[in-house]
Parts: C-alpha cells; structure tokens; sequence
C-alpha cells in the first residue's frame, strides 16, 4: 500500500471518532503580563493573560541574564458553584479571625467584615448552629442512621485563590470583593481575549542588562505573539487592592514608601489606585509611566491603549500636580519640586475610567534621571558628535553619540544615573555633509545659503519661528526636503513649503504618512508620524526657499530637526510579519515582507536568510519592482532544532552602482481602536519548529525561476510530486492578488500541473508577485446519527500544508 494510502486511511480512523471536525485553531495569544517586569537580581511571579494558552509549558525570554518556567495554566474562571461559596466565606472569614488575633485589640478592626460575609447578630450564632444541629440530627434519625458528614467543597483553581495562607487582611478583602462584591462584577465584561491565565515564576541575574525584553510562551498549539517584560533597576512594589481613595477603616493602612521605587499594578473598570510615600523638600521628582508602551494596542479599545493619568496629592488631600501625557506620547510624566517634607499620594486612573486586565502598568517615582531635550539629533558617520543634553536630574549636559560607520541609520543610547536608565534616545546617523541652522533665518530675506546636498541640524526655538533655507536650483532638477523631528522624540510637529523667489508656492507638506490612502507602515508605534516629506521638480534655473515651521506654531529648544535638502536618496526599509512563527519539522509556513520605499525607489528587492542554521531555507524571496508587500514562504529543516530560533532576513537592491542591503525589522500586524492598522516593531523574528506529523510529502515547484506569462495569457504551472500523491490531492492559492487564479488541476507524468490565469491589473506587463499554495485531501468519517439512526458517512477536506512559494512575472507577449 502506498504511503499517501496508508496515511490516509489513518487520518480517517482517527477522525472518525468525532461527528463534526473543527476547524484549526488560530495560534495563541498572550495580552498582558502582570507584572510586566521585575528588579535585576529578583525572582517574581507573574501572570500572563491570553487565549489559547492551555498546555503551555515554555518560556521564552530575549536577551540573556532572564530564565523563565511555567507554574501552572488557569482555565477561564467561572461562576463558583454554592458549596465552594460558603467554603470561599468560611475559610476567608477564618483566615480574617487569624490575621485580626496578631493585631493590637482595637475596636475598629473588630468591625472588619469582608464582602460576602455574612453578618450574624451578636449571641445568636450558637443559637441558630444548634438549631441547626438539632434538626439534623432529627432527620436522621428518623431515617434510622447518623446524619452524613459532607467533605468540604474544592475551590477552583484560580491565581487569587493560590496560597491563601500567606495573604494578609487587604489581600483577603481583595479575595473576597473579586469574588463576591457583585458591582464589581457588573462593571466588568468578560473578554475572551484575556480569559486563561498562565502563573510564570521569572528569575533575573544580578548582572542582566537592564531594559525592555520579550517574553513568549511554547504551546502544543505553537508559539505566543512577544510581550514587553522589563528589567529594572529600582525596588519594586506590586499594589495591594484596595487603594482607591475611599477610605478602609477597618482595614490597616499600607506602609508608606520610600523613594526611589517602581510601582506595579493593574486598572480595573472605574478602578483608582493610590500610592502614599515621603518626599524631602526640594527633591525633584519624576514619576514616568509605562502603559501603552507595555500593551501599544488595543484592538477594541477606543483610544486604542490604555490612556493613563498621574496626579499627586498632598497630606491635605489638595491635587499639587497632573499629567494625562508627554508630549506626544500618551504614557504620561510628570514632575515636581517638592514644597516641603511630608506624605505625599500618587494617582493612577484611565483618563475615561475604563479598565481591564490588561490596562497594566509600572511606575517609576524618585529623583529619577529624565531628558527632556537633545541637541542636535544625530550626527555624521564617523565624525565624532556630541550632543547637548537637558532634563531633570541629569549627572552631566553633554553625551557622545556613537557614528561610527556601517551601523543602521536610526541608532538608540541612553544614560544610566542614580541606580535608574533613562528611557532610550533614538538618534540619526547619516552620509551627507551637515550643517546648523543659523539664526535670524526668519524669512526670505534673511534666509541662510546652504549647498546642496545638505543636512541641518535645527531647531524651532520659540513659538511661531520659522527657518528658511535658500539653495539654487536647476531647471528639471528633482529636489527632496524630508523633516527627521518626531519619529527621534522630537515635539515638532512639521510643515514644509518650498517657493520660488517671487513667492509662488511649488509643493508643501505637512504630515507624510498616507500611502494610497491607508497609514504607512513606518509609523509602527505612533499614531501621529508629524514628520514632513516633500518632493518637487524645479521650473527653472534660480533661487528657491524651503520654510520649515510649527504646524501649530509652537517652539522650544526641545523642539528639535534633522532636514535633509538635496536630490533623491533612492532607499527602503523592510518589515516582516509575524515576528512569531511555528511550523511543523520539514514544512512550510508563509511570512509577510512589507517594503517601505524612499525617494521614489521602485527597484526589484531580493529576500535572503542571514546566518540562518541548516535546514531553514526562503522560496519566493523577491519584492518586484513596484510592489510594498509580497508573501513568501520559509521551510524549516526536518531535524527540530530544541528551542525556537531566532532568524534574520536581509534585504538587497541595486541603486546604480551601489547595492543597497537593509535589515527586515520583524513586526505583528496589529489593529488599533477597531479601525487601523500598524506593523508594531518587535526585537526577534522567532521560529518555533514543532513535532514533525506524519503527513505526505508534499508537492514542490518543477522550477526555481520565476514563471513568465505573456500579458493577456496564461501559463502552465508544473509540480513534482509522487504519482499517488497527486491523485488524491486538492490545491488552492492563499491570499492571492485581485485577478490570479488556477484552473484545471490535474496529475501528470511526474507530479500536477494547473494553468494560471491573470485578470485586470495582476495581467499587465510587469507585475510580479508569488504564489502561495495549499495542498487538502479529502477523507471520510462516520458521523452520530440521532437516536436509533444510522451513522452517516461525511467528506471532509483536510489541509496538509503550504507549497514553497511559486514566483511568477508578467511579460511582453
């Protein structure tokens, strides 16, 4: 019996057990950490929360220095059955008598009762317990035998629940309002997205760097999208519910913090958390939140994230300050100088009192280091540049920048003070020859003379200031003006506008982020890109002027800018997506490569693996010339490697002389606020191989080449494939482009064949693209019948995976 034979008429008795086949699942999913960090040198506890998470039994974290096991998976937490209730209630109201028997007597804690408990008049418990005892005993005996004895009722495994023992009086109100406060629950909406829980233990070295890492989960059903876990320097706490701003009488107060410290907590619907610490007078305080960049989105969320407010208060209860962002970023910072010693109180709410479990942050409050402003944003390749610095609490003003050459163009550092980092500066580093604006540059006559081509290095120093640079042009020559500012944490929000010297307008800009009317992909992390970009063909020989202002006619000397003035730069950027990949030993899986094109490059891109280890091969690895988003496959080798691997794509294109090589940034396709989309950056592009399934080999391309069809035509695709194979097996495209279809598939000689045909736009000359192809086989299984039926034979089509991916161009006939 043939291979293909023996494994399907396996398949089928193994499905056969089940009337309805379901369709494959969708990969897992985390949403959020909790906490979403921990201290160099500490070992904590987290929770991650998600769906699809079940049997997951690996942790995978970047960067070295961090280690990572599961605990234990929490199913989606449901209603508690009466029994475990009054079980919940008698041992909660138990754990509260131990815990109140350790304090000092004290007729305010005698009145402590939790949520859920109820309340029994004083000295007349014995007297209904009896009651009870006695028609117990009655009923019994009347039966003729002892009364039974039931055994107490099991509580569901549930994170809250775990460990019971060792939670003090707030943490067993907190139990028990989670469980039995029934307003609570009425604010919450259960969110399917968020609902399974994986309890993870984390170790971090004294020695691991600090900063952002990603953390993944290995599940029988592959591998888990990345989330941010950092690693701080500072102590940590984890907030203690409850700590609104209602008062708890019974309840003792939390210990007051000392500073430095790094706040962790979760904001619930309408939640409000409160932190109470000391302060010196004239300590300058910062307290920096991570919200949004812990979960950048939200899909169903409107803002897309969790729009974080800080305020502080002082012992009187007045508010003293308030922050809802910085800047442009919506995770807020806020600073103080301190008026006097005393207890102070740090808020954190959502902006519109929303609130789930993923709306997770970490703050970070103390006389922290923080930049608020760096001058100039970058610097030439391999010119030594140092860059004027400002801020709060800053150890020194002035900071190198590293240029040396061959680096990526868009490089990060950051300075370390005071047992804290500060947030990651990006910075440019580029080719051209450089220059300052000089000041007054305020209008045409005054406008500085600059040669082209030209970076300046500016700023728009005070509200309504613009910078005017005059250059000379030549008749038909392209000149390109692009504005570096807000994609480096520079405030600025830019407009362009090129003149002529009578004054007439020739091309202006403000925001260039549309591309055919959809976000461009580059934005990544911001929703307002602000970064200006123009291009122009000049009339004539003479003078021109380009005005670089404030769109919204703000300035400061943080309002910073690179401008780049000169001719064409043809480049790209590339992004690949998912940056989380898992695949079957020996098979395929598609990967996404998106191609951000500059200064009017229209080049064919070449795909390559770098470094790749052995068995891990590209197919279809081309962007044509024209096309921002091409899918390709990648095959992982048969033998699996033990952990996931981490791969790197590598981008080629010939610009003239110059072969240009560019990095694919792996990135998720995200969706934010219902409605748009981004490619959000990630640091790995990570492959999972799974245990290999016994599935048929399966069908691979006759030819590496691309296949060329004649415009208007069609083409005869060809297959190798086992004869038996080829019989029994089903193809389609996945996702093809508008216009490409198959027809008339059938078995040849050695292999199948299908002919290609091309419609509207994919059949003009040029187009180029790869195609992507499924292979199903069809297999029968017994269904139940209804009561005294007969079982009833079905037919259902099975995927057995992705062909490598097949090129095609569309040439002249």
């Amino acid at each position: 019996m043939r291979a293909f034979t023996r494994w399907l008429l396996l398949l089928s008795a193994v499905c056969a057990a089940s009337a309805s086949a379901a369709p494959a699942s969708r990969e897992p999913q985390i949403g959020y950490l909790f906490p979403a960090g921990g201290r160099q040198g500490s070992v904590v506890e987290i929770l991650a929360g998600g769906q699809r998470l079940r049997g997951a039994n690996r942790v995978y974290v970047s960067g070295e220095g961090v280690h990572a096991s599961v605990i234990q998976h929490y199913r989606p937490p449901r209603n508690l059955q009466p029994e475990q209730r009054a079980e919940l209630v008698r041992l909660l109201k138990e754990l509260k008598e131990k815990r109140l028997a350790k304090l000092p007597r004290n007729a305010r804690y005698s009145n402590l009762r939790l949520p859920g408990e109820r309340y029994v008049p004083k000295g007349k418990g014995k007297a209904n317990a009896a009651k009870k005892k006695q028609g117990q005993e009655k009923k019994a005996k009347n039966k003729g035998g002892e009364p039974a004895k039931k055994d107490p009722a099991t509580l569901p495994p549930h994170p809250l629940l775990r460990d019971l023992e060792s939670k003090g009086l707030r943490a067993l109100y907190h139990v028990a309002a989670e469980f039995f406060d029934y307003r609570r629950r009425l604010r919450s909406q259960p969110n399917a997205q968020l609902a399974e829980m994986v309890l993870i233990r984390v170790t971090i070295d004294r020695g691991a760097t600090p900063g952002d890492r990603e953390l993944r989960l290995g599940t029988p059903l592959g591998l888990t999208n990345p989330m941010c876990f950092q690693v701080g320097l500072l102590p940590e706490v984890r907030e203690q519910e409850p700590n609104d701003p209602r008062t708890y009488d019974p309840l003792p107060k939390e210990p007051t913090l000392d500073l430095p410290v790094l706040l962790n907590g979760q904001i619930m619907p309408g939640d409000v958390d409160r932190f109470r610490f000391r302060a010196k007078q004239g300590q300058r305080l910062v307290v920096q939140t991570h919200a949004r960049r812990l979960v950048p989105f939200l899909a169903d969320a409107v803002p897309g994230w969790f729009q974080a407010t800080v305020a502080l208060y002082d012992a009187k209860g007045r508010e003293v300050a308030f922050a809802d962002d910085y800047r442009f970023h919506p995770d807020p910072v806020l600073f103080y100088r301190v008026p006097a010693d005393g207890e102070y109180e740090l808020e954190i709410r959502d902006s519109i009192y929303r609130g789930r479990d993923d709306f997770v942050y970490r703050i970070a409050l103390g006389e922290l280091p923080f930049i608020t402003q760096v001058f100039p944003l970058g610097g030439r390749a391999g010119v030594d540049t140092v860059a004027a610095i400002d801020g709060w609490n800053l150890p020194l003003k002035r900071l190198r920048l590293d240029t040396q050459p061959g680096g990526p163009p868009i490089r990060h550092t950051a300075l370390l003070h005071n047992a804290s980092v500060t947030a990651p500066l990006p910075y440019a580093v580029d080719t051209l020859p450089e220059c300052s604006d000089t000041e007054p540059n305020n209008d045409t006559p005054t406008a500085q003379r600059i040669v082209l081509p030209r970076i300046i290095n500016g700023r728009i120093e005070r509200p309504g200031d613009i910078d005017v640079f005059q250059f000379h042009g030549r008749a038909g020559d392209h000149v390109v003006a692009d504005v570096q500012a807000r994609r480096l944490h520079s405030p600025l929000d830019s407009l362009l506008r090129l003149t002529d010297a009578s004054g007439q307008v020739l091309a202006w800009n403000d925001d260039h982020v549309l591309k055919d009317g959809h976000l461009h992909p580059d934005m990544g992390l911001l929703t307002h890109h602000a970064d200006s970009c123009l291009r122009a063909r000049l009339p004539k020989d003479g003078v021109y002027y380009l005005h670089l202002a404030d769109t919204r006619r703000h300035g400061s000397k943080a309002h910073a800018y690179r401008l780049r003035i000169g001719a064409p730069q043809p480049d790209f950027e590339l992004r690949v997506t998912p940056s989380s990949l898992s695949v079957s030993a020996g098979r395929v899986v598609p990967i996404t490569v998106h191609a951000l094109r500059k200064d009017g490059f229209q080049g064919e891109i070449k795909l390559m693996l770098k470094d790749a280890p052995p068995g891990f091969a590209l197919s279809g690895g081309w962007i044509p010339g024209g096309r921002d988003r091409v899918r390709m496959t990648l095959t992982v080798p048969r033998k699996r490697p033990s952990q996931p691997v981490a791969l790197h794509l590598e981008g080629r294109a010939q610009v003239g002389a110059t072969t240009l090589r560019r990095p694919a940034t792996p990135s998720d396709d995200v969706m934010q606020a219902f409605l748009y989309r981004h490619l959000a950056p990630a640091q790995q592009l990570m492959v999972a191989v799974t245990k290999a399934r016994w599935f048929p080999p399966l069908p691979v391309p006759a030819s590496r080449r691309p296949i060329r069809i004649p415009a208007g035509g069609t083409a005869l695709v060809l297959l190798r494939a086992p004869r038996d194979a080829a019989r029994r097996l089903h193809l389609a495209l996945s996702e093809p482009p508008d216009g490409v279809a198959i027809h008339d598939v059938k078995p040849v000689a050695r292999g199948l064949s299908f002919e290609l045909k091309l419609q509207g736009e994919a059949a003009k000359a040029g187009f180029g693209d790869n195609l992507i192809v499924e292979a199903f086989a069809d297999f029968q299984v017994r269904s139940k019948g209804n009561k005294g039926g007969k079982a009833a034979k079905q037919t259902r089509r099975v995927s057995l995976g992705t062909l490598p991916a097949i090129p095609f161009v569309v040439v002249q006939p």
